[in-house]
């Protein structure tokens, strides 16, 4: 562990109390035990040099409007927004999906995967309810740890509107209440939640990073604060008597972690490429209940998501609210706010798969895009779209998977799947084996041997997996 203790009168330390402190250990930026930190080569061997990013539509994104428009079904089934042809003969899907429909060849939809929950439990789809009822990210981080051993990073960062302005301040609604469930470590413990960049009741725990913990309630004050942190040491040469690897480590924190975290750190050609913000008004969409924490900013979070993989976290969870789409009045009727929302999602994803391809990070990175349900196939009389836990949206990019098809389909009322189904099980063993070699993970005394068995066990969608 390092500690570097204030030990001077605290007019001399640009707003440090006179014994306040920096402890680098724990559970938090994580285990840094010097010098194993820096001079640790990478992850142990059976972790496989890989990263997820999970897309998480909150509310339940219907899956005709999305990638299954059933044109040929009656009015009432049919997508809303009609239909597009894609870079694959004879495939199309809902129009308001332009980008992403003329690069088919780079990912794959599941049109046969059901999360079989027709209601707002994020943790049952992302857990698969495992025995332990960890979410698929606390997983990775139990075994592949809670940092990057060579970067600091956090393995399990949960990406919140408020990660990119902290200032905003989105209402409250169910999706707040079952936020948490997103990223449950469940048995495992609270150590394997996910950090939260914008704040909350776990950062604190999960970034141990104490100048005062009250100052670190969001991105930008974690940022500022590390800036201030840097000067001090530079000025006051309070590390000049640390080792080589104490010094390093502190640079990894000070600055490595700091800048991952700073989407300034990127060329305006490259945030103009993921501003997603003129596709919607977000006041437009807050004055109803079910859309209160729906943003415009899901192209930085996704661009935020690219610095954090790049730099060694292994799961990151992108939440974008608002897609209970009944009509009831809590949601516009006639989906009318589904349009401006999907293109958002079409304009962010394209960008992320774009941007990981020119980057050469197709083999390394594993997108995921989801919600924990669907739609049903008819209207309401609103409508709107009710509850659905038969067929759900799935998207897949990346990390070596078979791109460029389509897997299963639906019957004709868009309703249920024909042939093979897949569920979360299937979706939870894709993305464990992504992570793990689980020749070398048998080798390991130090996991539960139910948690290796989780991994070496679960079931497979097993026409994407090369």
């Amino acid at each position: 562990m390092l500690s570097i203790t204030d030990t001077v009168p605290s007019e001399s330390c640009a707003g440090f109390s006179r014994r306040e402190f920096i402890r680098i250990g724990g559970a938090g930026m994580g285990s840094l035990t010097l010098p194993s930190l820096l001079s640790a080569r990478g992850q142990p061997g059976f972790v496989k040099d890989r990263s997820v990013v999970l897309l998480f539509l909150q509310g339940g994104p219907s899956h005709i409007e999305f990638f299954d428009p059933k044109m040929s079904a009656p009015p009432e089934i049919r997508s809303i927004t009609g239909e597009i042809q894609t870079k694959t003969p004879s495939i199309t899907f809902g129009s308001t999906f332009p980008r992403l429909s003329a690069m088919t060849d780079k990912f794959t939809v599941v049109r046969s995967y059901q999360s079989k929950n027709s209601g707002h439990t994020y943790q049952d789809v992302v857990s698969a309810r495992n025995p332990f009822r960890a979410t698929m990210s606390s997983i990775y981080s139990r075994i592949a740890g809670t940092n990057h051993p060579a970067s600091g990073i956090p393995s399990n960062v949960i990406l919140k509107p408020e990660a990119i302005q902290p200032e905003l301040k989105l209402g409250s609604n169910f999706e707040t209440n079952a936020l948490p469930g997103l990223t449950s470590p469940g048995s495992l413990g609270r150590n394997y939640t996910a950090f939260d960049p914008a704040g909350g009741s776990e950062l604190k725990d999960n970034l141990d990073l104490k100048v005062s913990a009250s100052r670190f309630t969001d991105r930008r004050s974690l940022l500022d604060r590390l800036d201030h942190i840097r000067r001090y040491v530079d000025t006051t040469g309070l590390l000049d008597g640390a080792s080589k690897f104490q010094q390093q480590a502190f640079d990894v924190i000070s600055q490595g972690v700091a800048d991952a975290f700073d989407l300034e750190q990127e060329p305006s050609t490259i945030l103009k490429l993921y501003d997603t913000t003129r596709h919607f008004k977000m006041g437009d969409m807050n004055r109803y209940g079910d859309l209160r924490r729906t943003s415009n900013l899901l192209g930085h979070q996704m661009l935020l998501a690219r610095r954090l993989v790049e730099r060694g976290c292994g799961f990151v969870t992108v939440s974008d609210c608002g897609w209970d789409h009944h009509a009831n009045g809590n949601s516009p009727k006639n989906m009318t706010a589904f349009p401006a929302m999907s293109r958002q999602v079409d304009h962010a994803v394209a960008a992320f798969i774009n941007d990981i391809y020119d980057r050469g990070l197709q083999d390394k990175v594993l997108l995921i895009v989801t919600g924990e349900m669907g739609r049903t196939p008819r209207l309401n009389r609103n409508g709107g779209r009710d509850h659905w836990g038969n067929l759900t949206t799935l998207l897949l990019s990346g990390a070596g998977i078979n791109a460029g098809q389509i897997v299963g389909q639906s019957d004709r009322q868009a309703g249920e799947p024909l042939g093979t189904a897949y569920n979360p099980k299937h979706l939870l063993g894709t993305v464990l084996r992504t992570f793990f070699d689980v020749g070398q993970l048998r080798l390991q005394s130090q996991f539960p041997a139910d948690l290796i068995r989780l991994v070496e066990e679960t079931p497979l969608i097993d026409p994407v997996v090369t």
